[in-house]
């Protein structure tokens, strides 16, 4: 999978939770897919939040330029 289209699915996933977690704290029951969600799953939600925020935060670094590690030349 690209990193584009990773990055869009991660954030789409972000979105639905947040949505989860809005529903939720109103006292509502939140339905995704085949799955209930109440208040009583309010620390599952805030998890899979933090996940996939740190999932976001990790594919939206930009890696730029050369990439080295360190080298010590040697004369054989």
């Amino acid at each position: 999978m690209s990193r584009v289209k990773e990055l869009k699915d991660a954030r789409n996933h972000l979105e639905a939770w947040k949505r989860a977690d809005l529903a939720v704290s109103t006292g509502q029951t939140y339905q995704m897919g085949s799955r209930s969600l109440t208040r009583v799953h309010a620390s599952e939600i805030r998890k899979s939040i933090e996940f996939w925020e740190r999932r976001v935060a990790k594919l939206s670094q930009r890696r730029s330029g050369i990439r080295m590690k360190r080298m010590i030349p040697r004369d054989l």
